[in-house]
Formats: C-alpha cells, structure tokens, sequence
C-alpha cells in the first residue's frame, strides 16, 4: 500500500471536488436542461432549485471523499483504474439512486436515466483525476488544468443557457 501525505489526499479530494462540479455543471446546465424545463411534480422550481445548489455541491464533496478513500484503500493509483473503478461505482451507485426514486416518486424515466448516464460518467471522469494524481509528480499542473476545466465549464454552461 502506497502511503499518501495528508496534503496530498486534501488535494486530491478538493481536484476531485471541483471536477465533479465542473462535469455536472456540462451535464445539467446542457445536455439534461431541457428536462428540467418543464414543470415536475418531482422537481423543485427553478428558483427554488438555484438557492439549493450548495447542498447539491456539498454532497458531491462527500462523494469525492468517498472515492478518494476507497481508491487509496484499494490501491488504485493510475489513470485507467481511477476512471474504470469510479464508473463501476458511479454506476452502482447512480443505478440504485434511479431505481429507487423510480419506485417511489414522479421522476420520469428518461430524467433518471440522464442522471444515470451523467453521474456514473462524472464518477469515472473523477476516479481518472484522482487516479492521475497519485500517479504523476506534478500536481500543481493538474491543479492549472482543474482549474482551467472549471472555468470553461461555467463558461459553456452559461453560454447555452442563454442560447
């Protein structure tokens, strides 16, 4: 088992985090919006939705404390089984999320799937980051690409709400 200093797992959680971020951000404010824009028993309202979203980005931030730990207890330090192991988990995890609100409330299918698709996606686009820290020496440079990746996301998240 490779041992990790606390500076670096704090680093890799919070690349972790805003990535996480960054991919949902894409996912929701583009390709799933039009799903949200019409009105849901199951969805809160747009205004009410936009005030909420720091709790949304808090639970990511448990989740990428979650892949972080599992992926060093699991001695998983590249690229490859990063992202192939935070698939599998996003997929359990999302999978179970879906079917299970699928059982109990008014989502429609084709939102649960979006959220399916998206958030397992998300996860192995995390576990690949936090994979590519481990394994390289330069974490400052992926800190500028992390960085950069967030940014343009905002950025294109934006731009086509306002398309």
């Amino acid at each position: 088992m490779k041992n990790h200093n606390v500076k670096q797992v704090v680093q890799t959680t919070i690349y972790a985090w805003l990535v996480m971020i960054s991919v949902d951000f894409l996912i929701h404010a583009s390709i799933l919006a039009p799903l949200y824009a019409k009105p849901s028993p199951f969805l809160l309202s747009p205004e009410k939705a936009f005030l909420l979203i720091p709790l949304g980005y808090i639970s990511f931030f448990v989740l990428a404390i979650l892949l972080v730990w599992l992926i060093i207890r699991l001695n998983l330090f590249t690229r490859k089984e990063g992202f192939l192991f935070g698939l599998k988990l996003g997929g359990l995890i999302w999978g179970s999320v879906s079917l299970g609100l699928l059982s109990i409330s008014t989502a429609e299918p084709i939102l649960m799937l979006g959220w399916f698709l998206g958030q397992s996606a998300e996860l192995g686009i995390v576990g690949y980051v936090i994979g590519l820290n481990f394994s390289e020496s330069k974490p400052r440079k992926l800190g500028l690409w992390v960085t950069i990746f967030f940014i343009f996301s905002i950025f294109v998240g934006v731009l086509i709400q306002n398309i």
